[in-house]
């Protein structure tokens, strides 16, 4: 398993000059690339980035003699990047689904992250400093978390701060979880995510609290002289507010994800079409703030690394219109209805709790027919024995889950009861 720390450096003057330099290279790299890459590709010849990587080797002493005071690393690496991207392009083109194929963009200065890659012979870490190319030691604000084989670090900036990202590959020991206990989960943009055992999780809202203030920002921006020392200065403001609303959205999206992936050993979710719904305009800015498929991206890993397995039910399962006590589905509920109703049997549930709990059982019901992450070795032995003591476990865990919900559901009449009784004798 590849995992990323993300570590914040403070480098010296002469350094910050030498990172610009090295991000300037790799977006000139990429940019030099992907117009080679399309005028190849136009004439119907074969290409990828080892051709490109080679071809710029050959002319760079004499057309980018430039190139040479950074390390090698920034422009191969951006090579390397527009190959991936070109890949991407030609994945899309063929997957059926809503999914648009996006060809490559040149990349504008000031208009996208700067950063550069390093490979892992390049560099060193040493505590709280690591060692880069042509820059010698670069404090950083804190150690290397993990342990294991260093693959590369990226270096990128974030408004006026300066970041190192190391890939470390981590050996995959998942440990036997002592709760299996299995959840479900609805998302949704009033209520982020709403578990099955009734929880609820409010989403922090970033960018809706801070819009009034960037639209402000980004108003004194473009009314700034192109060129001039003032347009730098809100260039900045409004990059730090960018920043500020990534850490809070990031900061949350991760408290979330590590405290379901390590409360519960089977989590169902709803393989949502983020990207089909974000092409409506009149919600794709609360979807982008909640963050769907971040959400859904950190479960899956942080899941894999826990022990535990996240399954994701289709898309078109009939989770909010399909009643979970007698099957009967409700046609013409909408999006305003906060609350199921069944027609058949009069059932009434919090919508969103009701699509979290029908999540949930078709989870399990998924579940059965596959063989846990441990309950199976390499080899495919025991495949059998692993998926009936699963799918065991997993009857428990439901049969608890449902006794948990009942009792639930039994302690709420009895308070509503309560309540009804004090108004009554007391009013």
């Amino acid at each position: 398993m590849i995992l990323a720390h993300k570590i914040e450096m403070r480098p010296a003057q002469a350094q910050e000059t030498y990172f610009r330099k090295a991000c300037g290279t790799a977006r000139f790299a990429y940019n030099w690339g992907l117009a080679r890459w399309s005028e190849l590709y136009a004439a119907g010849e074969k290409v990828d980035h080892y051709r490109l990587k080679a071809e710029l080797n050959r002319i760079k002493r004499e057309q980018f003699p430039w190139m040479y005071e950074v390390t090698k690393c920034a422009p191969e690496a951006a090579l390397a990047d527009l190959g991936t991207a070109w890949a991407n392009y030609f994945r899309d083109l063929k997957r059926k689904g809503t999914r648009r194929a996006m060809r490559p963009k040149f990349k504008r200065k000031g208009r996208c992250r700067d950063k550069f890659y390093v490979f892992n012979d390049q560099f060193v870490i040493d505590g709280k400093r690591i060692r880069l190319p042509h820059v010698g030691w670069v404090r950083l604000t804190e150690e290397l978390r993990f342990q294991g084989k260093i693959l590369g670090a990226t270096v990128s900036r974030e408004a006026d701060r300066w970041f190192v990202a190391v890939q470390v590959e981590v050996a995959e020991a998942p440990v036997r979880r002592e709760s299996q206990a299995p959840v479900g989960i609805d998302l949704g943009l009033r209520a982020a995510a709403v578990l099955s055992t009734g929880k609820t999780y409010a989403p922090p809202k970033a960018l809706a609290k801070n819009l009034k203030k960037l639209r402000r920002l980004s108003r004194q921006l473009s009314r700034k002289k192109k060129g001039g020392s003032n347009r730098e200065k809100a260039k900045l403001r409004l990059a730090r507010l960018h920043r500020r609303i990534a850490n809070l959205r990031r900061d949350w999206t991760h408290k979330l994800t590590t405290g379901i992936t390590c409360k519960y050993g089977l989590i169902a979710v709803e393989d949502l079409g983020v990207m089909s719904l974000m092409q409506n305009h009149s919600l794709a800015r609360a979807i982008a703030d909640v963050g769907w498929g971040e959400i859904r991206r950190q479960l899956e890993y942080k899941a894999a690394r826990m022990g535990g397995r996240v399954i994701a039910v289709d898309r078109f399962f009939p989770s909010s219109r399909e009643c979970r006590k007698c099957g009967a589905k409700h046609e013409t509920l909408t999006l305003a209805d906060r609350v199921f109703v069944c027609p058949a049997c009069n059932h009434p549930e919090d919508r969103d709790l009701h699509a979290s709990r029908k999540v949930l059982r078709e989870g399990l019901r998924m579940a059965k027919t596959t063989v846990g992450p441990t309950e199976s070795d390499a080899c495919g032995q025991r495949a059998s024995t692993g998926r009936k003591r699963f799918a065991s476990r997993l009857e428990e865990a439901g049969r608890q889950e449902a006794a948990a919900n009942d009792g639930q559901v039994k302690h709420r009449e009895k308070v509503a009861a309560c309540d009804e009784y004090v108004c009554t004798r007391f009013r």
